[in-house]
């Protein structure tokens, strides 16, 4: 039988690998954080002894300083190579055949003793073999040099980060563990361990769509909103039943977007909004009467041009195979008749922001660069992905732009809640609510640079093939109330 006595004096302790290694629940995720506070250590001797044996089991008397029996334990080792255990902490394990020594950092659980190879001894001292750190009674200093060891079992992951116990034993309570046959004298070298401080562990991610209730889908955060005042049979709402629509939209919203000038839209959704503290980003949709349209919003501003946030001059015409040149004099065209008007905010055009970036002239043209972009159309984006495929989207507009700073405002982007699927684009409200979630977490430092796609269903519309059968669906506030 061959066994080793140690005494521990533990202070400002250095772990070794192994330990670490013992402890694998410590490291599961890769982002780790390491405690940084330095905490008091009280020195404590702990003289425990470790038996490597050969054969089995031996029974061990432990005894006070004063010679007094205190209990009796076993000790031994299961196996050639196997992990030391004691009967002071837990159940005598089954004996197995010799498994590879690396098998100790994949599957040890964190109340298993962990071997901890010891330092050179002293002059005149022999050598440890081997030093089992076993009493959970003693202080340690937590430390963010030591090495975190992964490990990919289970039910290390599964298991509850160890920590220092704030009750350390007292000189008095030293424990002498003696073997009842003759042994060797006692080698006593110093040996300094360092914890592990615990390591919180982040949560898994998900991909799982975050379903929005309604009271937060109608809380906008600052966000904008496009709106189309037309009945399901595409018959012009009255102020009454836009002003009914407003108050459905609910409070936190900063703008609403309109696409024309007929309906005597622009003077309706202008009174609802001015209701409800919102700016106005009116369109002029069809360009064969610029100064109609303008006179047309001019006359609803009344000389008020404060609500007013931008005028777009168009909706995606070069994307639906317009001419970018026509588009732009048309710019020029409206903005002085704005000018003379007595409006002199911002005044643009709208189109893809794919039409955008192969015709950046259309941004450079206005006063700010706005475009729509649906990470829905593009087939291989899932809701969650929505507001990473936006930011994505909008750094390649931004290179091709002449002015790298110019504004960018997404006047267009959502998700639809029914239609037909587009690769991994999938309609359903769990993915709508996801995708709406996942865009407004992108841009939540700045709300106003992204209008939502649409407040309520376009009942109005058709579904086609080509859009999906999705035309209608868009709506992330549902049917509208006034119909």
């Amino acid at each position: 039988m061959k066994f080793t006595t140690a005494t521990l004096a533990m202070g400002v302790l250095t772990l070794s690998a192994e330990l670490v290694a013992a402890q694998p629940h410590r490291v599961r995720h890769a982002h780790r954080h390491v405690k940084k506070d330095v905490v008091a250590t009280k020195i404590v001797d702990v003289v425990d002894t470790v038996y490597v044996m050969e054969v089995g089991p031996t029974e061990v008397v432990m005894v006070h300083q004063d010679g007094i029996p205190y209990t009796t334990i076993t000790e031994g080792m299961v196996g050639g190579g196997a992990k030391p255990w004691s009967t002071a902490f837990g159940v005598k394990p089954t004996i197995a055949p010799e498994a590879p020594s690396s098998s100790l950092s994949s599957t040890a659980s964190p109340t298993t003793l962990a071997t901890v190879a010891a330092p050179i001894a002293p002059i005149g001292v022999p050598a440890v073999q081997s030093i089992s750190a076993i009493s959970s009674s003693v202080a340690v200093t937590p430390t963010e040099n030591a090495a975190p060891v992964a490990s990919s079992s289970p039910a290390a992951q599964a298991a509850a980060p160890v920590e220092s116990s704030s009750e350390v034993a007292s000189p008095a309570a030293e424990i002498v563990a003696q073997p009842v046959t003759a042994a060797p004298a006692i080698v006593t070298p110093v040996v300094q361990v360092e914890a592990v401080a615990p390591v919180v562990q982040d949560p898994p991610p998900t991909t799982t769509p975050v379903t929005v209730t309604s009271s937060s889908a109608s809380s906008g955060g600052g966000y904008g909103f496009s709106y189309s005042p037309y009945n399901a049979d595409g018959t012009c709402k009255s102020q009454t039943q836009v002003n009914s629509d407003f108050d459905k939209i609910g409070k936190g919203y900063s703008l609403v977007r309109t696409y024309g000038v007929d309906c005597n839209q622009t003077a309706t959704v202008l009174s609802a909004a001015k209701s409800k503290d919102l700016k106005v980003f009116a369109g002029i949709f069809d360009l064969t009467d610029l100064a109609g349209a303008v006179k047309t919003i001019s006359t609803a501003a009344n000389g008020d041009w404060s609500l007013f946030d931008t005028i777009s001059v168009g909706n995606e015409i070069v994307n639906n195979g317009g001419s970018a040149a026509q588009v732009i004099a048309a710019i020029g065209t409206v903005r002085g008749l704005l000018k003379t008007a007595g409006y002199t905010g911002k005044v643009g055009t709208v189109d893809t922001l794919v039409a955008a970036r192969s015709n950046p002239g259309l941004c450079d043209a206005s006063d700010v660069c706005t475009v729509n972009c649906h990470p829905f159309f593009d087939g291989k984006v899932t809701a969650d992905q929505a507001g990473n495929f936006l930011e994505t989207q909008i750094l390649t507009l931004q290179a091709v732009l002449a002015n790298k700073n110019q504004e960018i405002v997404i006047t267009e982007t959502g998700w639809p809640w029914q239609g037909n699927s587009n690769g991994v684009a999938v309609p359903s409200t769990a993915n709508q609510a996801s995708a709406i979630a996942s865009i407004k977490s992108k841009f939540a430092s700045k709300p106003s640079s992204v209008i939502l796609f649409t407040v309520f269903n376009d009942m109005w519309k058709k579904n086609t093939a080509a859009q999906f059968g999705a035309e209608q669906f868009w709506g992330f506030l549902g049917d509208s109330p006034s119909g």
